[in-house]
């Protein structure tokens, strides 16, 4: 951490010209500004497929939680130039967190690249009003973001802190990343798995909306089937999960910021993923196979990379999401650590230093579990 995320920013500029902010509570409204969202989804080039309305507003309909929704909107000309879509959270510390929550790898808000900095300006400081009770807790931000620009001329304190860690590859054929593996076996290894997947006669198929919700229920199923008798994120089997990921999909697949691939071995889907898709990356987000597959000596994980290779026109990077399980770094990718954005008030400043002790303890309770596992495991 340095100086600069414990300094208070320059002052930001007065409202921007031309420029009126907006806060929706309102379900309905929110759901009603999906064109608009749209469009300035576009024009922000470090939006990922998490700032989508699809996504966001497929998670509020299945996570929201009545009277907390917090969509804070700019506008020019009649035109929606910035957006920061976020829910208000009650407790001890009172906040004003990101939508999407805790199945979304990325949050973000959204700003209108052709503005420049008026934009920034106006956000920041329709944020700064909202945030008059409460802590501005912006987490998961890719570095790179465009919450960083509202970080960098926010007025009162702020931190930023780390958050979890990402790989991440680049936007490379298949055969050039196969090429980057560090050894001549190991790139021989994975030649003879892609040879043992098209000898084995997979296909794939790209889902069309229409079938989308088969196609995600079939997922849903092949993940569970490949979890069985080992730890599985609870949330992936629930009812809420399905529904989000159903409304959110079928848009999206419509959209182009998406995509359901079917794997089909003599005609059967034995396995179905979804990858998610914007300018800025590619990102595979779940998958399910059938633990058949593995019987048949196909790499699932070889499977899923080749054909995640082939979203990558024009994108900026590969990204494996969070996480940091052993398969992943076969590939040699790149650590890329999320940020956690923490913006408070002059007033609300107690509020910064308790969300700093919180996170300090959380941070030594991880240490202590790890040093027991490492020295369990030094016993046994």
């Amino acid at each position: 951490m340095n100086a600069a995320d414990t300094a208070l920013a320059a002052p930001a500029a007065g409202p921007a010209p031309g420029c009126t902010a907006e806060v929706v509570t309102d379900e309905a409204a929110f759901a009603a500004l999906g064109p608009a969202w749209t469009r300035l989804y576009r024009r922000c080039g470090t939006a990922t497929p998490f700032q989508t309305h699809a996504w966001l507003h497929a998670w509020w309909r299945s996570y929201g939680r009545r009277g907390r929704l917090r969509v804070v909107l700019v506008r020019s000309g009649g035109d929606l130039v910035a957006a920061a879509p976020l829910m208000r959270t009650g407790g001890p510390l009172p906040a004003l967190v990101p939508l999407g929550g805790a199945v979304s790898d990325y949050a973000d808000v959204l700003l209108d690249d052709t503005l420049g900095r008026r934009a920034v300006d106006a956000l920041t400081g329709a944020l700064a009003r909202e945030a008059r009770g409460a802590l501005l807790d912006l987490r998961e931000v890719r570095p790179g973001g465009a919450a960083e620009r509202v970080f960098e001329r926010w007025r009162g304190p702020r931190r930023r802190l780390d958050d979890s860690l990402c790989l991440e590859l680049p936007p490379l054929p298949m055969t050039d990343l196969v090429a980057r593996l560090p050894s001549a076996k190991a790139q021989q290894r994975v030649r003879a798995k892609l040879r043992r997947l098209a000898a084995l006669g997979v296909e794939r198929r790209a889902v069309a909306p229409a079938e989308v919700e088969r196609s995600v229920d079939r997922l849903l199923e092949l993940h569970r089937l490949q979890w069985q008798g080992r730890k599985v994120t609870p949330e992936h089997l629930r009812p809420r999960f399905r529904d989000h990921l159903v409304r959110a999909a079928r848009p999206m697949v419509a959209s182009g910021d998406a995509v359901v691939t079917e794997f089909l071995l003599d005609g059967v889907v034995v396995a179905v993923d979804l990858t998610l898709l914007s300018p800025c990356l590619a990102g595979g987000y779940l998958y399910g196979a059938h633990p058949g597959l593995r019987e048949r000596k196909a790499d699932v994980a070889v499977m899923l990379l080749d054909a995640a290779c082939g979203h990558l026109a024009g994108r900026g990077t590969l990204s494996l999401l969070r996480g940091d399980e052993p398969y992943k770094h076969h590939w040699r990718p790149d650590v890329v650590v999320n940020r956690r954005l923490l913006l408070a008030r002059r007033r609300t400043a107690p509020l910064l230093a308790a969300a700093l002790g919180r996170a300090g303890l959380r941070g030594l309770g991880r240490e202590l579990v790890r040093r027991r596992e490492r020295d369990g495991g030094g016993r046994s």
